[in-house]
């Protein structure tokens, strides 16, 4: 099982960070959010930039705990990927 971290900042009425945990037994095409952070996590300094749909595709495939059909992937999911993880890359900075 692994565990990804997010932290979410609130509006100014309650300015701390809530950190919680998205327990997930397996990644597959539906959970972008999760493969993003995986794929964020994996792939740490990779430009965004270089990052093609089939690099996406192939490194998703290879991640572990990804257990989907790679025939369901599709340029919507993989392009929804890209943006989780480019959006998770903007917020660090």
């Amino acid at each position: 099982m692994q565990k990804y971290f997010c932290i979410i900042r609130l509006t100014h009425a309650l300015p701390q960070a809530i950190i919680f945990t998205i327990m997930a037994e397996s990644l597959n095409w539906e959970s972008t959010y999760a493969v993003a952070l995986a794929l964020k996590q994996a792939h740490a300094s990779v430009d965004l930039q270089d990052v093609s749909l089939m690099m996406i595709f192939e490194w998703t495939l290879a991640l572990d705990g990804f257990d989907d059909d790679p025939a369901l992937a599709n340029d919507a999911i993989l392009v929804s990927i890209y943006q989780e993880w480019l959006e998770e890359k903007l917020h660090e900075q």
